[in-house]
């Protein structure tokens, strides 16, 4: 990469950040002023900067434009797929994708074991918003009102000793997701199985989808998946997350 390009390169990033002088991009650069305004003036000119009052620069509108263009080109689960697999080859477990879509979350991919039991969800599937960790995954970075809204006609079915009883418990777990950063299905739709899950983040920051591994309870109970895949699921996520531009602070 010639140096020119690199440096243009550190200037959209630094204009991403906030709007900067020519004199404020140089210094971050280390680099001359003159060397940093004719980079900005090339940049200004084909719109991916433009020059604000009081002699400011800011991402400009043909950023915006290829951006969009790019964000077109994929999907999340085309970007997130050769993670999942992966993630599942790791473990030789059945490996979740799931995305929002409307006020339903929805498997969009899913990997399958080779050994072990593969169960029966399927992709396009809606998953169960009060025992999946996906959909805890994903409810626990929504506005309280989006999630009164999409629980609103859920009718909270007792499907074993450990699902939770009512809109009030899922809510005080979705806290511990937050706090904690990822979720749990500890049997709660079936009693034989576990199931760690992890928010995806886009560009912005907000959670747009969740993977999740799962596993029978007879190899693994929960305590064990977690000291054994917990941090390979969590770098799984934060890789499919910065696949969609997400940078962490």
């Amino acid at each position: 990469m010639s140096q020119s390009i690199g440096k243009a390169i550190q200037i959209l990033d630094l204009l991403s950040e906030q709007p900067q002088t020519p004199s404020e991009i140089s210094r971050r650069l280390d680099t001359h002023r003159s060397t940093a305004l004719r980079i900005m003036e090339t940049l200004s000119a084909q719109r991916l900067i433009r020059k604000l009052p009081g002699g400011r620069y800011g991402i400009g509108p043909g950023l915006i434009t290829l951006a969009q263009k790019a964000l077109d080109q994929f999907t999340v689960m085309q970007l997130a797929h050769p993670h999942l697999v992966k993630l599942g080859a790791m473990y030789d477990q059945t490996v979740h994708l799931a995305e929002m879509q409307g006020d339903t979350i929805v498997y969009t991919d899913k990997i399958e074991p080779t050994k072990s039991i593969r169960l029966v969800s399927r992709v396009g599937e809606s998953v169960c918003l009060y025992t999946a960790s996906v959909a805890k995954a994903i409810l626990a970075y929504k506005p309280e009102q989006v999630r009164q809204r999409m629980l609103a006609g859920v009718t909270f079915e007792r499907h074993t000793a450990t699902t939770l009883p009512s809109y009030q418990a899922l809510e005080a777990e979705l806290e511990v997701v937050r706090e904690r950063g990822w979720s749990v299905d500890n049997g709660e739709y079936e009693d034989y199985i576990n199931c760690i899950g992890a928010p995806v983040r886009d560009a912005k920051g907000e959670v747009v989808a969740a993977l999740s591994v799962i596993d029978l309870k007879v190899r693994h109970d929960l305590g064990e998946m977690e000291r054994l895949m917990l941090r390979p699921i969590l770098d799984t996520a934060a890789a499919i997350s910065a696949e969609l531009g997400w940078q962490p602070e």
